[in-house]
């Protein structure tokens, strides 16, 4: 996302067209629209619209302050600062005011393995090895300010790691432990950590997978890593623990005194950082996206009551990973400050067997669901006749984000994830620079699949053309912010004038690099990242309108669409195709996808060309590199697709 300005003028037509044409809502049960947080969330909107301060000093309340702010905002644009001289800790909102009531007792956390392997922590056992790490990381020197990077897998102990440093004050970064070695090492080379907390091992479709090696390597030759901390799991049960060789390592457990479970919070200014993280888009020198504390915790604190619906009796279930800000705001922070229990496991979630899933669901009585787009093509391949053995009456609300979801998914979500239980299937977009929804569906107005929902309350979002001037509805352009969000990135770590990119490309908005079209009644559908726009024969197109069509063919299970040079249309299109299993490739099969797509979208959005693949290249968070395809096409380098964040 270094260049943010996107070329909407050149050909023949200036915008880009809206081709997908889904205009049948799904209606919204009645009964989960009554119980809804937001009973009506147009009051919400029309209060942020007249007085933002007003809205975000309700909504902070929803926060324990140890010192009350006296400003709600300050904004002089780039700089955005939120709750000033207010003063708080992450982790006493997450865990200690809940100790002191009756949730005391309740499940905060409940982790599943891939092996089935289960533990559950309490509130009063999350404080006490909360505390007892938090006290570990002081012992070793680790103060406030202090950067704490976290290669571990979805365990208890990683999360255990991230609340620990935000008890002490350290700014952590969790770096997804399916990065390899030199992504590691350039996010402990550029954060300047001091310590490094990692997991010898994790576990995908029943392999052990090393992560202790990659550390090693990463660490050598960086001086300013003082101590690395090592949980140790062992390869399979019973193995012995791997051997601790340098004298800056300690293992997890043994570092720790076990009788030391009280830890006094560091007192955290409002807009002192609370955690950075990594994003890389699919070029260039990733970005250490920073989040302050306050602000944070503000907006993922209400948006998990306000859009998530997490209720005080909920089992709630997302499939990300902490290595990835859904994890950062909807594993952890957001759900334990309102006092939630979360479920995680550990895997893949078509491991052991495709039905995986939805054991589990019926096991632990799942209510609410956050997983992606992905996923659901991915369940969606297998059939419903998984889904369908369990008892999913309680999966109530199935939310979905880190990519457009096609209409033909959602249908299919709906009818078989959350039929059962009356429930519905959400959209919703944000950013790792924006730590929570900006834009969704409610339960109080109709899912239009294609479509992501309407701006959240506070939000002041457009669509805009190169030049920064509005586009009519129906029309696609880019999508912006006007004003910013409490839970917005105030800089990249090291480099504000790469943090002010987002807001210089289109003066006084933030350009969030994504192409999007809103109808005539406030709904939006974001086609994709404005890089991923194909130009044919002057017509703009989104490549999510392309693979939406594609997705609806009865044999697809996945696709991607990229362009190529032509020297006629300027653009051709190219795409993608995964079949779904025992599907054979033939030269009919290509035309019939190739005369879906054109009745679909018409003319313009037919391929060129059809290549079948047995899967497509990803980002480790699931999002398909069109720029790595479109290279390959090309007889270019596509470069290592491995370190790539997302």
């Amino acid at each position: 996302m270094a260049n943010r300005s996107v070329d909407l003028t050149s050909g023949q037509k200036a915008a880009i067209e809206a081709l997908t044409h889904d205009q049948h809502p799904i209606p919204a049960p009645l009964w989960l629209a009554r119980q809804a947080y937001l009973r009506n969330d147009e009051l919400d909107r029309r209060l942020a619209e007249t007085n933002p301060d007003q809205f975000w000093r309700e909504q902070a309340a929803l926060v324990q302050w140890e010192q009350p702010f006296d400003e709600v905002s300050r904004i002089d644009l780039p700089k955005h600062e939120w709750f000033l001289n207010g003063k708080l800790n992450a982790s006493v909102n997450c865990i200690d005011r809940h100790v002191v009531t009756e949730r005391r007792l309740k499940a905060a956390l409940i982790w599943v393995g891939e092996d089935g392997n289960e533990v559950t922590y309490t509130y009063g056992r999350l404080y006490r090895e909360v505390g007892r790490f938090a006290n570990a990381l002081r012992k070793l020197g680790v103060a406030k300010g202090d950067r704490v990077v976290i290669y571990m897998p979805l365990v208890p102990e990683g999360v255990v790691t991230m609340l620990a440093c935000a008890r002490v004050g350290a700014i952590h970064s969790v770096v997804f432990a399916g990065m390899g070695t030199q992504a590691l090492k350039a996010r402990i080379n550029d954060s300047g950590a001091k310590v490094v907390v990692c997991s010898d091992y994790g576990y995908r479709r029943g392999k052990a997978l090393p992560l202790k090696p990659a550390v090693d390597e990463a660490v050598r030759d960086i001086a300013t890593v003082e101590h690395i901390i090592v949980h140790r799991r062992g390869s399979r049960p019973g193995d012995a623990p791997v051997e601790l060789d340098s004298e800056r390592e300690h293992d997890f457990y043994d570092v720790q005194d076990a009788r030391a479970i009280h830890c006094k919070p560091e007192l955290m200014d409002s807009e002192d950082p609370l955690f950075i993280l990594y994003t890389s888009g699919t070029t260039g020198k990733p970005k250490g996206v920073v989040h302050a504390t306050g602000g944070y915790l503000v907006g993922v604190t209400y948006l998990a009551k306000a859009f998530f619906q997490i209720g005080e009796r909920d089992i709630y279930w997302s499939t990300s990973d902490i290595g990835w800000v859904v994890g950062h705001s909807f594993i952890v922070y957001g759900p334990l400050s309102i006092g939630a229990t979360i479920f995680i496991r550990e895997g893949v979630p078509d491991y052991p067997t495709p039905e995986v899933t939805w054991e589990l669901c019926e096991r632990y009585g799942v209510n609410i669901m956050f997983t992606a787009p992905t996923a659901v093509r991915m369940w969606m391949s297998h059939g419903a006749q998984a889904p369908g053995k369990y008892d999913l009456s309680r999966l109530r609300l199935l939310a979905c984000a880190g990519e457009p979801l096609n209409p033909e998914a959602h249908r299919w979500a709906q009818q078989h994830l959350v039929g059962q239980a009356d429930g519905l299937v959400v959209d919703n977009w944000w950013q790792t620079e924006i730590a929570a929804p900006v834009l969704g569906t409610l339960p109080t107005f109709d899912p239009r699949p294609g479509k992501v929902g309407k701006p959240m309350p506070g939000v002041d979002i457009a669509i805009v053309d190169a030049k920064g001037a509005p586009v009519p509805d129906g029309t696609g352009g880019l999508l912006v912010l006007k004003k910013p969000l409490p839970y917005m990135l105030r800089t990249v770590w090291g480099d504000h004038a790469r943090y002010e990119q987002y807001w210089s490309a289109l003066p006084g908005m933030y350009s969030a690099g994504d192409i999007a079209v809103k109808d005539g009644d406030g709904y939006f559908s974001v086609l994709g990242r404005a890089d991923d726009v194909l130009n044919v024969a002057g017509h703009r197109i989104g490549t999510a309108d392309i693979e939406a069509s594609l997705a609806g063919h009865s044999v697809v299970a996945e696709s991607a669409a990229i362009g190529l040079p032509d020297p006629l249309k300027g653009e051709r299109i190219k795409v993608f195709v995964v079949l779904k299993k025992g599907i054979a490739e033939t030269p009919a099969l290509i035309s019939s996808l190739k005369d879906h797509v054109r009745s679909d979208l018409g003319a313009i959005a037919t391929p060129s060309e059809v290549e079948f693949r047995t899967s497509l290249p990803k980002t480790r968070s699931g999002k398909i590199v069109r720029r790595y395809l479109r290279a390959q096409s090309l007889g270019e380098d596509p470069g290592d697709l491995s370190t790539l964040a997302d």
